[in-house]
């Protein structure tokens, strides 16, 4: 039976062939393979890094990736702002007066 420590960190041998890789075996960004005898960066969460290098190139790449989807999103809405409103044709006159109905 495995203990409860060996199966949370992932440092125990696997004895099934076909189980799915641990999620701390490796850098998230530059795949190198994580020991147990080495500091774990973490990032949102359970993405693990090797470095503090690592996890901050991820930390930069979010935020750019971030910023530019923030930059689209914000030129749609104001391309979709600046659209002629097609139900007002230009060439046709407008008058605005008052109506009294008794």
């Amino acid at each position: 039976m495995k203990s409860g420590a060996s199966y949370y960190t992932g440092w125990e041998e696997e004895e099934e062939e076909d189980c799915q890789p641990h999620f701390l075996d490796s850098c998230s960004l530059c795949n190198r393979p994580l020991s147990h005898n080495t500091d774990i960066f973490m990032y949102r969460g359970n993405t693990p890094f090797c470095s503090q290098e690592c996890r901050q190139e991820q930390i930069e790449i979010d935020e750019a990736n971030e910023r530019r989807s923030k930059l689209s999103s914000s030129k749609r809405s104001s391309r979709l702002n600046t659209e002629p409103n097609k139900e007002f044709d230009s060439k046709k006159s407008l008058r605005s007066s008052t109506v009294s109905v008794a």
